[in-house]
């Protein structure tokens, strides 16, 4: 059995001021990472899988409306909500994704049955969806996504493009926004490695675009030899870089430690190519990195150690 057990999360990464939020909300978002933290830490604690735990956690991430994942994804150039997922486990390199779901109420229970239950990796819109109301995972009516603050997020963004803004200018209203994926990464008593990532993608994302959090090796990766990832960012970067396996190969190939070489993909790596985002990783020995190279990342972590931590802010 493993000595130490342990689970890390994000809520999603961005231009994230304390200045910009109210007292308030501040509070929420620090409650519901906690929650995320402490129903996936139970799972461990009891013994539970790291799959299981990690599941947990983003469910709980996926149930609120904080999150730009589940019932708080954002809304596409078309007014709907298109959502991505995806698992790994590191003992075996099982993973399964979903993407550009619409009806299914909790997209990383849906990863997770694509790993489990099928022969494939990826499963996307409708034929994902079939497939997950085949095997009783939880469809709902497409208006239980509806958010009233996501839909004037959207409005926003397309009125500004029937004004005379330059590209540039609508390039940096992007950058402005919080990306906001969650993930969650744990490692149990048997020394197995989950990570997982869902999102909502991109406010007034088109042509069905996909981001890089269901793509296993950029947004998401688990390995237990090495670590376990869940990206948060600007996803056609990430997506590039092949992030979340880049990291493992460098623990790997190059023998650097986890933290050391989180923090170099982060802040060089996709720093020079305009990368904008962060990550969480944890390693089989219960090393926990949480960089990010915007203002901000809700985050949190807890281990078997007693270690407890839940941030928003840069500090």
């Amino acid at each position: 059995m493993n000595e130490i057990f342990a689970i890390v999360i994000h809520g999603g990464a961005g231009n994230i001021l304390k200045e910009n939020m109210t007292p308030e909300l501040e509070k929420s978002y620090e409650e519901k990472l906690s929650e995320s933290l402490n129903i996936g830490y139970a799972i461990l604690e009891k013994g539970g899988s790291a799959t299981d735990a990690v599941v947990a956690a983003i469910k709980t991430m996926e149930n609120s409306p904080l999150f730009n994942a589940g019932k708080g994804a954002v809304f596409t150039h078309n007014e709907k909500n298109e959502m991505d997922a995806a698992i790994m486990e590191g003992k075996e390199l099982n993973a399964g994704a979903i993407a550009g779901v619409s009806t299914i109420k909790n997209p990383i229970e849906a990863a997770r049955l694509v790993m489990e239950k099928s022969q494939h990796v990826m499963l996307s819109g409708k034929g994902a969806e079939e497939f997950a109301e085949l095997n009783n995972i939880e469809i709902v009516n497409p208006t239980y996504f509806f958010d009233e603050k996501r839909y004037l997020q959207l409005q926003k963004i397309k009125n500004s493009e029937k004004t005379q803004l330059d590209h540039s200018q609508n390039e940096q209203d992007e950058k402005d926004t919080k990306f906001g994926t969650v993930g969650a990464v744990a490692l149990d008593k048997n020394g197995n490695i989950t990570a997982g990532t869902s999102t909502g993608g991109m406010t007034n994302k088109k042509y069905g675009r996909i981001g890089d959090s269901p793509i296993v090796g950029a947004g998401t990766y688990a390995n237990n030899n090495t670590c376990g990832v869940s990206c948060t960012g600007h996803g056609e970067y990430f997506i590039r870089k092949v992030a979340a396996y880049d990291l493992s190969a460098l623990m790997a190939y190059k023998e650097i430690n986890l933290i050391d070489a989180a923090n170099y993909l982060i802040h060089d790596k996709m720093k020079k190519i305009g990368g904008d985002g962060g990550l969480i990783a944890l390693d089989k020995y219960g090393n926990i990195a949480m960089p990010f190279n915007t203002f901000g990342m809700f985050r949190g972590l807890k281990k078997s150690t007693g270690e407890l931590e839940v941030k928003l802010f840069m500090e």
